[in-house]
């Protein structure tokens, strides 16, 4: 039911509007609305505020479905989604009860405020101070490429109280926009997903009370580390979406495209592109759907196959658009046809929330140990 919903708004009411939303770059704040009438800014939340009980397989259906054709808008589920985890896993029953409300009736926007512009990783990284004074914190720091940009009402944030113990000493909170303090850089123009705000988040001074900190200090290392678990399936299912479009695409201009007086799909040369295109999505396809299975039966120890589907999702949709524009030859590389900016969209999917470098690192590591 959910997927079926998914596929329906993303073919009569994402789709048409793609090639816009890519070529003017702006934010298509109408279809928080739409989403949000569907559920789908609100799928991870628990039952009773129009969620899923935090089931990622239902998160990552209706990622996958709308990246299909519009991997901006997709963005905006994920981020909404990955902004709300914390509060999921770290909030107490009052704070959870007032985001949720927030998120389920009124469409308010989350995003994720984590990663910084030093460090090896999105955890180790974290440089941003909270101190507390009396009853309030103040933060001080600056958070790098943040999608959503200035668009969230509500900031998940990680902050350093306990600096003399590097990670283990973060905690997280959450930061109204319009708080005092709160300041937000220029939108970045990006190459792909332009439809998606980017902007960094500074913290000059940022007065924040203590009720806005999810759980105890010292649990943000925590709380970052279950949100990241989630988001790497999570990305890996926008990458095969983004993926399984460009494949579609490819195949039915191959059927259309006549040279030599027959379809290119009756050329051996393009069939085994098509074959290894479509092999490549369904193996991630099976990959990401199976982290996700696994995290939503509460299944542990699968931390390097988390990393695993992100990143060889993410390989295989830069592998897949980039052939799907070669089958369309001159015309892939036109804006007229979706598949360049499908292209475009993809090559951000091996980049953000750690690079596809720093996830096989991880990896090896747990590999060798």
């Amino acid at each position: 039911m959910i997927q079926a919903a998914a596929e329906k708004t993303a073919q009569r009411i994402v789709q048409p509007r793609a090639a816009k939303i890519d070529a003017t770059g702006e934010f298509p704040s109408d279809l928080i609305e739409a989403f949000g009438k569907q559920g789908f800014l609100s799928l991870l939340l628990p039952e009773q505020y129009g969620g899923t009980n935090g089931n990622l397989t239902s998160f990552c259906i209706v990622v996958e479905e709308i990246a299909r054709v519009c991997g901006s808008s997709s963005l905006l589920i994920l981020s909404q989604g990955l902004g709300s985890l914390p509060i999921l896993f770290g909030g107490n029953p009052s704070q959870q009860d007032f985001y949720f409300t927030e998120i389920s009736e009124k469409n308010r926007l989350m995003a994720l405020t984590l990663r910084e512009l030093e460090g090896a990783s999105e955890v180790s990284s974290v440089k941003t101070r909270a101190d507390q004074r009396g009853e309030d914190y103040w933060i001080n720091g600056r958070k790098c490429f943040i999608t959503h940009g200035s668009l969230p009402h509500f900031y998940s944030v990680f902050a350093l109280t306990q600096p003399e113990h590097e990670s283990e000493g973060m905690s997280a909170f959450v930061v109204e926009n319009g708080t005092p303090g709160l300041l937000l850089g220029k939108h970045q123009e990006k190459i792909g997903m332009r439809g998606s705000w980017t902007a960094d988040v500074i913290f000059e001074n940022c007065r924040v009370p203590r009720e806005n900190r999810l759980g105890e200090e010292g649990e943000g290392r925590k709380l970052a580390t279950e949100t990241l678990l989630r988001a790497r399936p999570a990305m890996g299912a926008q990458a095969v979406g983004i993926a399984r479009g460009a494949l579609d695409f490819a195949i039915r201009y191959a059927n259309e495209r006549i040279q030599f007086g027959k379809p290119i799909s009756s050329f051996q040369a393009i069939q085994f592109m098509i074959a290894d295109m479509a092999t490549g999505m369904e193996a991630a396809r099976a990959l990401v759907y199976k982290v996700a299975a696994q995290l939503d039966g509460n299944r542990g120890g699968i931390e390097t196959l988390s990393a695993i589907s992100k990143y060889f999702a993410s390989e295989i949709a830069m592998k897949v658009t980039t052939d799907a524009v070669q089958i369309l030859g001159g015309y892939g590389y036109m804006k007229d046809y979706p598949v360049e900016r499908m292209m475009r969209d993809a090559k951000v999917t091996q980049i953000y929330e750690e690079a596809n470098q720093a996830q096989r690192w991880w990896v090896v590591q747990q590999l060798l140990t």
